[in-house]
Order: C-alpha cells, then structure tokens, then sequence
C-alpha cells in the first residue's frame, strides 16, 4: 500500500548508507605506450561497484564491500585485467596497463530494453541509495522503477505495469532464485507494496524486454535483486515513525561471516486520527528477518536470508451498491527463506545456485447484506531451485552460460458464503534449462545467442523460447544493439484455480523486437529504445456464453485464443554532470497497445495502460544544510475504462490524467553523539484529487442505469516524519557531500 503504509524502512536504508566508511578506489589506466584509455570498464568483480575512465584515463569511485576482491578492467580491443584489492576502509590508489588484443568481448554490452538509473554502465542498476532517495517512491523498489520509460504507474495496485503488460507479467529474482510473492498483501483497490526492504540489496536491475534466456515465465519484464554480501560493519539502530512504528536491527560483522537481524512493528492508528482517511480503517503489521552471510574462500560466499511478516488491514471498499463503501478485511502471513550459493570451480567455471521456499496466506472477509458475509481464504506454498554455470574465460572471443530451474507450487482458494463451501486448488510442477553466449564477431560487433525451455505439469506442454540480441559499438561514447526473442508464462494462478480443464489452456506468449541507441558519457546518459510486442495464445471467455462484462464468467469458457500487441518509444536521459551536488533524469515512454483477454469482447487498450508516461526526477545535496532534498513529478495520460452506460463501446470511456508532485528531505546530524537522519516526505503535494477507475453496480437502478463510484486513494496526500539514530556509529567528519 504504497500510497497509505509509512515508510518503514526509508530512512533505515538511509542511514545504514550513509553511516558505513566505503573503501575509495582511484587511479589511471594507460597502454603499453604510456596513452591514458578513455572509457575503460574498472569494477570489482561479483559486485555492481566501479566507473569508467575519463578522457585522461582517471576512475574513481567507492565501495561498501571488505576483505579482498578482484579489481577488473576492461576495453574493447585489450586484453582483460584482473589484480586483488584489499579493502579496508583505506583509499588505494592504482596504475593499471592493458595489453590490445583482437576480437576480444570487451566494453560493447548487450543493453536492449534496459534503463539506467546508477552511474554503472555494465548493467542496469539501482542502488539502495536510488531508491530511498526518489521522492513518490516510498522507498519500494517498484516505486522507483515506476520512475523510468515504459512503465505506466498506476496508483491502486502500486505493482510495476511495463509497456503494455499486465503486473503478473513482470517477474521478479532474488539472487537469482525466482520469487514467487514479491508483494505484501493489500485489499483491491489499495496500492501493495514490495515485500523487501531495499536496504537488502547492493544493486537492483531492471529490464523492461529482450532479456537474457537466464530468465522466464515473464511476458513483459525482469527485475534481479541482488543482496548484499557480508555487512560491513557492527552496527545496531533505532527507528521511530510518526505513523506509529518502530523499527530495531543490528548486525554484527565477523572476519569471514556477518549476521543481520531485523524486527518492526506499526499501527496506523494514531496516524488516522490526525489524517481522515477514504478507505483504510486499520493498518497493523509486525515482522522481523535474519541475514547470515559466510565467505567460502577467496570468491564464494554463501547467503541464507529468512524473513515473516503479518498483516491486518480493515478499509471501506470502493462499491456503488454499498454507501460509504463494503466493509472489507484482511489478515495475511507470509514466511518466506532464501538459500544461495557462489563460487569459482574450475578451468574459468563458476557456480551460482540456490532455492527458496515461500508461504503466502490470506484471509479476506467481505460484508454482504447476509449478516454472516462471505470469507475467501487462499494459500500458496512453494519451493523453487535454480542452479547456473558460467565460463567467461573459456576464450576471448565467448562466453557460456547453462541453467536450470525447479518449481513445485500448490495452491489453495475457499469460499465461505451463505452455507457454502466452495473450494478451488492447483498443483505446479514446473522445470526449466537455458542456454547461451555472448560471441565477439569484431571488435565493435558483439552477439547473443541463448533459448530457453520449459515444461509444466498443470498444462502438459511444453515451450521453446530462442533469444538473440546484437550490439555494435559506433564510439567509445555511443552504442547501437537489437534484441528479438520469445518469451512464454503460464495462465495467471486465479485462471488455472477456476479452469474446469486447466490442461486445455496453453503457456501465454509474447515475441519481443526491440532497437536500442545509447550514449553515455562524463556523468550524462541517453538512451533511446523502439519496441513491438505481439501477444497470442492469452486466455480469454467465450463471450457468447458471458455477454455482459460486469458478470461472472463460467470456467468451462476458458480458451487460449486471446492475442494483442505493444509498441512504442521509450526515453531516458540522466544528467549527474550539470548541476554540483545535483542528479536528475526525465524519462518518457509513447505506448501503443490492445489486447484481447479474459473478458474483453473486443480487442481493446487494457485498462492498466497510459498513451503517455513521463517522469522528472531531481536530487540535490545542500552541504552546508546537511540535507538530501528530492522532488519527483509524475504524468501519465488518460487510462481507459469500460462505461456500460455508454454507447460509444467497450473501454471507450477516458480517467482523468494521472499526475503526482512528491518532496522529500532528509538531514544528517547526531544526536546524544549518535548519527542521526531526520526524514520529511510528502507524497502529492498539490493534493490531487487521482482518479483510477470507476466500479459499477452489477444491474441496473430505476432510471435504467448502472450506479458507479470512482476509485481514488484513501488520503490525497501523505506527510512523514522519522527519525532514525545508530546508536554505535558516529557522525562523519566530512559533511560536504551527499551520504552513500
């Protein structure tokens, strides 16, 4: 509930960054003749941390991460080099030489349907700091990426919707392992919110289509999560929240090994009474995590996260044939555990695998005029694995990366209604193989080549899904590539939980073609990227059997006979450069779609997708305030929507624009000696009164009409105070730049 939940760990995330001492890394890199390289990729390898060199061969950039770790450079046309850095808080300063080379993978990356939001050039990254420092976000990570080109933002699910693709059709990976419930629960209508805490993660990357075969069951777009290493340091805190919560951790860092243990409790209540609310009656949750970190040699490390929370939500729903709104409620448990492992084998392999076990449940009690109302419960369970080998050192020329994935997954709905039980439940058995490599064919023109295959036991099919993609590097500075794939998913969990024959439907399919043009340079990034869609096999009803829309349809009319398309622009450009102590980026996406699913008689603009989308996000350090400010404003044009009292046709009818003006404000100080962050958010300033749809009663009134009222967030605006103290960590001596 993105919208209505306080920031819980916003200013958490803040200040565990902004207290840690990183590690700075700088020096030059030059050739065998003494010429300083321009553009060379330095990072520190199995992490997102590094920069590229300027026009004098010179990087420079900082660290969280401890002990010793490879440093990596790399350039079109000379050869790789690797040299251990140890890192301990100490600046180190580097002279590095590459040796030229022919035909060697090197700087050209395929990037097609990625945008960047960090100063990485190597993948597309949002830190932490990203994050927590974009005003609207709320410090969710799908609230940030809601902020780059080709997603349409919309306010009452707060789910990341991508060019043209309904939610369920991103997926989401946590070090590499699928997850299977990214979102808290939230009642319809109300925004959810991402389930992890963004200070979980060192790097957050973000693909919007055209993405490696490594990935699966997404129609539309990937997010990989990927969690921090060993925690830097000891270092416990305190976080009070003028919502009503309180936040505690602590982690403990070891040699080899840390541990990090989190526990947070709220209730909005206090905060209602001071901010009437539309909806939401009650908000309370409560949950804790533990992080255990053990390095396995000089480049393993083994990860086991764990994590619970509990919800109890009570709101008055949105619905024209009851006044004031249905009373609704929801209690909800998720227990979810994540295992990986990573190391280096032999000959240039390395390993990465892992598996998670997730449980998901939910209770909703919906009133009816009955007094006894109705109760839905659902549960889901399931254990998914995933094991991936990679050889980049093979040849100069390519590389190899096989995979392959395990799901079992069960799951439940009942209900309780007017003494009837009425009980639906599925079971999953799902395994996936990928293979592929990226091929140098010069020293400008690099190639992908990779498939996928599935199986899954609930439909009996099979899939076999080719991927390809292509980059030529024009300049140092400017980059061209294309992507073309297919990309399958299994029918949505409601539909295979309904279906009277589950095995009739078929896997939905997307063809992805995709054209990128990126050029970055001295802190400055544009990218430009023209994509087409087109969707077959999508599960729709009869509409002979279920003529009016705003009616039940009968499972035995699920087909897999529903097709559409997407096509569009998106744009990105990130200046870092211009303004001293400033970030800002504006994004832009045109999206052109219609599809033909579930209900829809016709093939139609979905009513989660917006023509227009842009976003302005800014960011400036006030040094000697001591104060990170940020401001986001958000535009997305009319959604469509289906009038039935209309005549001009099915999702004919237009919601008034979408816009949102957010501030944010965070100051570094201490207090009783302990570093301290003050944090002031709002979200919608201007207390814009959005619309996100309208529900209709199901027959008609006395006029022959049906009765309708709008759905509209439970407050327009929120405003958010906290305060966040380490109690071991001091405030740094040098307060002229922005925290980490």
């Amino acid at each position: 509930m993105k919208r209505l939940l306080p920031l819980l760990l916003l200013l958490a995330v803040t200040l565990q960054l902004a207290a840690q001492t990183p590690t700075t890394l700088s020096g030059t890199v030059h050739d065998n003749a003494g010429h300083p390289l321009p553009g060379v990729n330095v990072f520190l390898k199995t992490t997102f941390d590094g920069a590229s060199t300027d026009s004098l061969g010179r990087f420079r950039f900082s660290t969280r991460q401890t002990g010793s770790l490879p440093l990596v450079a790399t350039l079109l046309g000379y050869q790789l080099q690797e040299q251990v850095v140890t890192l301990n808080g100490s600046p180190r300063q580097l002279a590095l030489v590459l040796k030229p080379v022919r035909n060697q993978l090197g700087d050209v990356v395929i990037t097609s349907g990625t945008f960047d939001a960090s100063d990485d050039k190597r993948k597309t990254v949002f830190s932490a700091r990203d994050v927590v420092t974009t005003a609207g976000a709320s410090a969710d990570v799908a609230g940030a990426f809601n902020t780059m080109p080709g997603t349409t933002r919309n306010g009452e699910e707060g789910k990341l919707f991508v060019r043209g693709g309904a939610a369920g059709e991103t997926r989401q990976y946590l070090d590499g392992v699928p997850l299977q419930s990214p979102y808290n629960a939230a009642v319809s209508g109300m925004p959810a919110r991402g389930r992890f805490s963004p200070m979980l993660f060192k790097g957050m990357a973000f693909s919007t289509g055209g993405y490696s075969a490594e990935y699966g069951q997404a129609l539309s777009a990937v997010v990989a999560l990927n969690s921090e290493d060993l925690a830097p340091e000891t270092q416990t805190g305190i976080s009070l929240f003028s919502l009503g919560g309180v936040s505690l951790s602590h982690q403990q860092r070891f040699e080899r090994s840390s541990v990090a243990v989190t526990g947070d409790y709220m209730n909005m209540r206090p905060y209602f009474g001071l901010v009437p609310q539309r909806m939401l009656r009650t908000y309370e949750s409560g949950g804790g995590s533990v992080a255990l970190r053990q390095k396995t040699g000089s480049m393993g490390i083994l990860k086991a996260y764990g994590a619970f929370t509990k919800q109890h939500i009570e709101a008055l729903q949105p619905d024209a044939e009851w006044e004031g709104g249905r009373p609704v409620g929801l209690r909800a448990g998720n227990a979810y555990m994540n295992t990986t492992f990573r190391s280096a084998v032999v000959r240039g392999w390395s390993v990465q695998t892992g598996v998670a076990a997730t449980r998901d449940q939910q209770t909703a009690r919906v009133a009816t005029q009955e007094a006894a109302g109705q109760e839905m419960r659902e549960l889901e369970q399931s254990v998914v694995s995933r094991l991936v080998l990679t050889n980049d050192s093979a040849s100069a020329y390519w590389n190899l990366k096989l995979g392959m994935e395990g799901l079992l997954q069960h799951n439940e709905q009942r209900y309780l209604a007017a003494q009837r039980d009425t009980a639906f439940q599925v079971q999953e058995q799902r395994a996936a193989g990928f293979a592929e490599s990226d091929i140098a064919f010069s020293n400008r023109l690099v190639g992908r080549v990779g498939g996928r295959v599935e199986y899954s036991g609930v439909l009996h099919r099979w899939n076999a899904a080719p991927r390809l993609a292509l980059a030529y590097q024009l300049n140092e500075k400017t980059q061209l590539s294309g992507a073309f794939g297919y990309f399958y998913q299994n029918p949505a969990t409601d539909l295979l939980l309904r279906a009277a024959q589950p095995g009739q439907l078929r896997f939905e399919r997307a063809r992805h073609w995709q054209l990128t043009y990126f050029r970055s340079y001295a802190n400055r990034t544009l990218r430009v990227e023209a994509y087409a869609k087109a969707y077959a096999q999508l599960v729709r009803y009869n509409p002979s059997a279920t003529p009016n829309p705003l009616t039940p349809f009968d499972p035995a009319t699920y087909r897999s006979t529903g097709t559409g398309y997407a096509r569009g622009l998106d744009v990105l450009w990130r200046d870092k450069k211009s303004i001293k102590n400033g970030d800002y980026w504006i994004s832009y996406g045109f999206l052109d779609t219609r599809r033909q699913q579930r209900q829809d008689p016709v093939l139609a603009v979905p009513t989660f997708a917006a023509r227009h989308n842009l976003s302005l996000v800014g960011k400036y350090w006030l040094s000697k305030a001591h104060t990170l400010v940020g401001a986001t404003y958000t535009y997305n044009s009319p959604r469509a929507y289906f009038n039935p009292n209309s005549p001009e046709g099915y999702n004919q009818g237009r919601l008034p624009s979408f816009q949102d003006f957010s501030l944010n404000a965070s100051y570094v100080t201490t207090l009783w000696k302990n570093f301290t962050i003050v944090h002031v958010s709002c979200t919608n300033v201007l207390g814009r009164q959005n619309v996100y749809g309208y529900r209709y009663a199901s027959t008609k009134d006395a006029s022959g009409q049906y009765a309708s009222v709008a759905v509209m967030p439970s407050a327009p605006r929120m405003v958010f105070v906290a305060l966040l103290i380490s109690i071991n960590k001091k405030r740094p001596a040098n307060t002229d730049e922005a925290p980490e």
